[in-house]
């Protein structure tokens, strides 16, 4: 199976970040503050050696860092976050430098992040920063052209000669049709054999227009937690965070309030829910902890461990039909979530050794 993981671009200071969250902002800083909610709750996680980098570095000294070690360890490539909001563009920078440094060898592909951004993090969700809106044909075009470049790139992810572009939620693109037609069109006029779109599968609204898209990709555990669980399993997830958000409420605590058990989660991942014949990439997740962005509000999947990581792996290779079908793991480098497969001072290179532990077991 070849290894994608989704690739977080928010270590590096801009101006929007600045102005929102406080000069100096970066991903670091909500990873640096996070504290224990509960006993042998591990924050604030350190990265291995302290390696708070910084990607705005245009040497390409931190991709080159990171290409060789996913590449050490069997990860095929990157899934790197685009946020463009009808041509206006967020933390396009780090992507920027990679293409500018052609000798830093990995694959890559893109995955437009289309959401509006706001104050989530701190439970200001009514608090727009950036709404993300779609725009006409020409807004297509332009942010067509701005890929194109990417797109030509040799190390870029292509199916059939066709680009790979993964869209977070394209069931919140009402024009998709249109905007397909017009960016298949502008592939074929540049050479390609077309467009390769794959959707989101993840907590929000499921795609339904399945002649729009090539494949999905899940992304893990949000979607299993949100479309794969019977409604016993809801009503014993559900009924123990409405009573501690009721404690937190009327005693002014700050009492974690979801917890979800990573075997247990993995276990129904299992579960074939979707009715289409595209191809689904499955997906996996290391670990999950992000009271650094939300503190007792945010979740926590307990019992995480490589090891448990592995067998989650073991499990998707047995069950693949192709054994080069991509496989999307969340992720690289979300700290502020707790989801990453770079080393930390807790596991070192534990959870990317899972991962050429199962390549190796597969080739012998």
């Amino acid at each position: 199976m070849k290894i994608i993981a989704l690739y977080l671009p928010q270590y590096h200071e801009i101006k929007e970040n600045n102005k929102w969250w406080g000069k100096g902002y970066t991903e670091w800083d909500a990873v640096k503050n996070a504290k224990p909610l509960f006993r042998g709750h591990y924050q604030p996680k350190v990265p291995l050696d302290q390696n708070y980098y910084d990607l705005s570095d245009k040497s390409g000294k931190v991709w080159s860092w990171q290409a060789d070690l996913a590449k050490k360890h069997d990860v095929y490539g990157f899934c790197i976050y685009n946020y463009w909001f009808e041509g206006k563009q967020l933390l396009e920078g780090p992507i920027e430098v990679l293409l500018k440094h052609p000798e830093i060898d990995i694959h890559y592909c893109i995955c437009w992040a289309n959401e509006t951004w706001t104050k989530t993090w701190y439970g200001l969700e009514t608090e727009i920063l950036m709404k993300q809106t779609y725009g006409d044909k020409q807004a297509w075009i332009t942010h067509f052209n701005y890929l194109l470049r990417f797109f030509k790139d040799k190390r870029y992810i292509k199916i059939d000669n066709k680009p790979l572009i993964n869209i977070y939620r394209t069931s919140d693109i009402e024009d998709l049709e249109q905007m397909r037609m017009t960016w298949n069109d502008l592939a074929l006029k540049n050479g390609f054999n077309g467009i390769y779109i794959v959707a989101g599968n993840n907590n929000g609204m499921l795609e339904k227009r399945d002649v729009l898209v090539d494949a999905y990709y899940n992304f893990e555990p949000s979607y299993t937690l949100k479309h794969k669980m019977n409604f016993l399993e809801k009503i014993v997830y559900g009924i123990p965070i409405w009573i501690k958000q009721r404690i937190n409420k009327i005693f002014k605590t700050e009492i974690l309030e979801r917890k979800v058990n990573t075997n247990k989660i993995n276990r129904i991942m299992k579960r074939k829910i979707e009715k289409t014949n595209k191809t689904i990439y499955q997906g996996a997740f290391p670990m999950w902890d992000n009271t650094p962005r939300r503190s007792y509000k945010g979740m926590v999947y307990t019992q995480s461990s490589p090891s448990v990581f592995s067998n989650r792996l073991n499990q998707i290779e047995k069950e693949q039909e192709n054994e080069d079908e991509f496989v999307y793991i969340n992720a690289w480098n979300e700290w502020g979530e707790g989801c990453y497969l770079e080393p930390d001072e807790e596991n070192g290179f534990e959870y990317l050794k899972a991962i050429k532990d199962v390549a190796s077991l597969k080739d012998s």
